[in-house]
Parts: C-alpha cells; structure tokens; sequence
C-alpha cells in the first residue's frame, strides 16, 4: 500500500504579497481614471465659468432686473415646426400700451436644460417693428428658450421660459 504524497503548499511570500498589493491599487487607479474620463466628457451643463465673477455681477443683474421690469413689455415667443422639421421661432414685442416697440435688435438661443452643447443659436431677422422671425435645426424635447432685447447695443431685455419642442 503505497502513502500519499504529501501536498505541495503554496508559501505565501513578501514579494506575493507586493504583486496582490500593487495589483489591487492599479485596479482601484484604472477604474477611477476610467469613471473621471467618463464624467467629464459626458457632462456639459455648466452654467458658469466663474462663480466668484458671477457673484461680482449679481448686483448688476438685479438692476437689469428691476429697470426690465418697469417697461411693462410683453413679449412673445412662439416655437413651432414646419413641414421640414426645422424649428421656427416668432418674437413680438409690445410696450406697456400694446404698440409694437421699435429700434430693437433681437438674439435668441435655445438651451438645452442639462447639456449646453447642445445649445442653439437662433438667428433672428427683423420682419417689423417689434417683430422677429427665425429658423433652427433643434431635437424635440425641452429647452430653454432665452431672448434678449438690445438698444444700441445694450441689452434692456431679457425673456427666459421653459419650452416643449414636439
């Protein structure tokens, strides 16, 4: 009858111990260097570069804010499609009394909520006093249809809403 042989145990030496240990790290560093990658070059939603300029600016805007308001303008933005596909945008602008308002100069984006590569710059002609037409090629979804109203190259209104494109 003939004994069995002893198993072979594996020794568990220092140098092993290294290689699981620098192996485990690269791991944990390739995976982390893949989920960063993958971050920032999947979010574009930034909405401001500096947060301490914008903070600067603030005070500003609140003026901008209040002078806007106490025009009393209506303004008007339609979004619709036509028969090819594009996205077709109509901007009226009235005064306090219903009259059209002239001498204005408009630029209007579309901006998409969470990616703002995807943003649109809409190029608006003028068809009238206080009217504006423009054309755009835009995904259906929401955006943010943002337009401003300059005078002599200084903005006086500023109109945000939120909108559907079907």
């Amino acid at each position: 009858m003939e004994l069995p042989r002893p198993r072979k145990t594996r020794e568990l030496t220092g140098r092993k111990v290294l290689l699981y240990l620098v192996a485990s790290f690269a791991v944990v560093f390739a995976v982390n260097g893949y989920m960063v990658r993958a971050a920032i070059s999947t979010f574009g939603g930034v909405e401001t570069q500096s947060s301490y300029k914008a903070g600067q600016q603030f005070e500003h805007e609140v003026e901008t804010a209040e002078r806007q308001a106490a025009l009393h303008w209506q303004v008007d933005g339609k979004v619709y499609r036509n028969k090819a596909g594009e996205a077709l945008l109509d901007v009226t602008v009235r005064d306090a009394q219903g009259k059209p308002v002239p001498g204005l100069a408009a630029l209007a984006r579309l901006a998409h909520p969470a990616d703002e590569r995807l943003d649109h710059v809409v190029p608006l002609g003028k068809i009238g006093a206080g009217a504006f037409h423009g054309a755009v090629a835009a995904a259906r979804g929401q955006w943010e249809l943002l337009i401003d109203l300059d005078r002599d190259g200084k903005r006086v209104f500023r109109s945000r809403s939120r909108i559907t494109l079907e």
